[in-house]
């Protein structure tokens, strides 16, 4: 008896707390706050890597088709396409941006060699051969650009680092087999 009176007494002015419903909705909001704005900022920066990958998509392929416009083209002409995929990345930072451009042409017997190739602001791709070997035609070329960007997310940059992006555009000149350097 002397025990339920003694719970009676610690416990009798948390039972009205606990009854009582006042600040429950501050409670809840302020759980549910957090959790609604994580996703909201993990919402936007996923949104901006979507549109920063389609630019570099973009990037790549304006390069290319540019290049590809003419059987041979000049230092100046190679240095206006790769700006003008470098434009294509408006108004994202092109901070990170990189591209290498390379020229291949298949011999007789379908064996790729490297024309030229001109690479900017990054490492040359190291397989660039193997990933033209299904496009090989004999006595023909392909033009190959790779564009990487890194994009870093605004929110999330404390749990994800940045992220490469990497897009490569295949194309044959529309004037020639093979794209020159003059």
């Amino acid at each position: 008896m002397i025990i339920q009176h003694l719970q009676f007494l610690i416990f009798a002015p948390f039972r009205k707390w606990f009854k009582s419903e006042d600040g429950l909705a501050a409670v809840e909001a302020a759980m549910v706050f957090p959790v609604l704005l994580t996703l909201f900022l993990g919402t936007f920066d996923l949104g901006n890597a979507i549109l920063a990958n389609q630019k570099a998509i973009r990037a790549s392929q304006v390069t290319a088709d540019l290049i590809a416009r003419t059987n041979s083209i000049d230092d100046a002409g190679i240095s206006e396409a790769i700006e003008a995929g470098e434009l294509a990345l408006n108004p994202m930072s092109t901070a990170t941006y990189g591209v290498d451009v390379v020229s291949i042409s298949f011999d007789d017997d379908a064996n790729a060699v490297i024309e030229w190739r001109e690479t900017v602001n990054m490492p040359p791709i190291p397989d660039v051969l193997t990933r033209v070997e299904d496009l090989a035609q004999a006595g023909e070329g392909v033009l190959v650009v790779v564009v990487e960007y890194d994009f870093e997310p605004v929110f999330a940059g404390f749990i994800v680092d940045t992220i490469l992006m990497r897009e490569i555009a295949f194309s044959r000149g529309r004037q020639g087999a093979v794209i020159e350097k003059i």
